[in-house]
């Protein structure tokens, strides 16, 4: 007599729960359609903007951040080095070059979520256009490794997987479409562990 109802109610439950489960593991996936990529560096130029996909929408809305508008700012963010291995924080990085041009940028450590790395206190777990110090031509070389470093460095979590994340502000590429052909500064694996 219950066997009938109780199936059923445990097939609605499946379904629910299994639909829920996989729209969250969607929006966790990507932030959109539209991403650029740059050797290591991605950005979703739309994303802020009316013409985002609906799910770009629904990620920025299940986040909570507040976006930068279309001439304000530009987010490129890097999982992984130029030569896609993931960013490990047992191994040290440099990032070297030059940004595109901006009036100001930030770059900083992120956990997997995007959100600001924990670190040691103390240590610099972000620097700026303003902070980096710089060759005569203008290019910069920050070291990026768990231990400290001479010159520019930016500070790791003692373990796992992390990412960088480059926001340019009032940028003149955030609102062209010339944004492919930007010069990003390159991400290059300079060794793990002690060696």
């Amino acid at each position: 007599m219950f066997r009938f109802p109780l199936f059923i109610a445990i097939m609605l439950i499946v379904a629910f729960g299994g639909g829920i489960m996989i729209s969250l593991y969607a929006l966790d996936a990507t932030q959109g359609f539209g991403a650029i990529k740059l050797g290591a560096w991605e950005a979703f130029p739309a994303l802020q903007t009316v013409e985002a996909d609906p799910y770009a929408k629904s990620h920025r809305a299940r986040a909570g951040k507040l976006l930068y508008g279309s001439a304000e700012g530009l987010t490129f963010t890097a999982s992984v080095d130029d030569e896609g291995a993931r960013l490990n924080a047992g191994c040290r990085y440099r990032i070297s070059g030059q940004t595109p041009p901006a009036r100001l940028w930030t770059l900083f450590t992120a956990d997997n979520g995007g959100n600001p790395a924990a670190v040691t206190t103390g240590h610099p777990s972000a620097l700026n256009s303003w902070t980096v110090l710089r060759q005569q031509d203008s290019s910069f070389s920050i070291e990026i490794s768990a231990v400290a470093q001479p010159g520019n460095w930016l500070a790791l979590p003692q373990a796992g997987s992390f990412r960088l994340v480059l926001t340019l502000f009032d940028t003149p590429t955030a609102g062209s479409s010339g944004v492919i052909d930007l010069a990003m500064p390159k991400l290059t694996k300079t060794g793990c562990g002690n060696a």
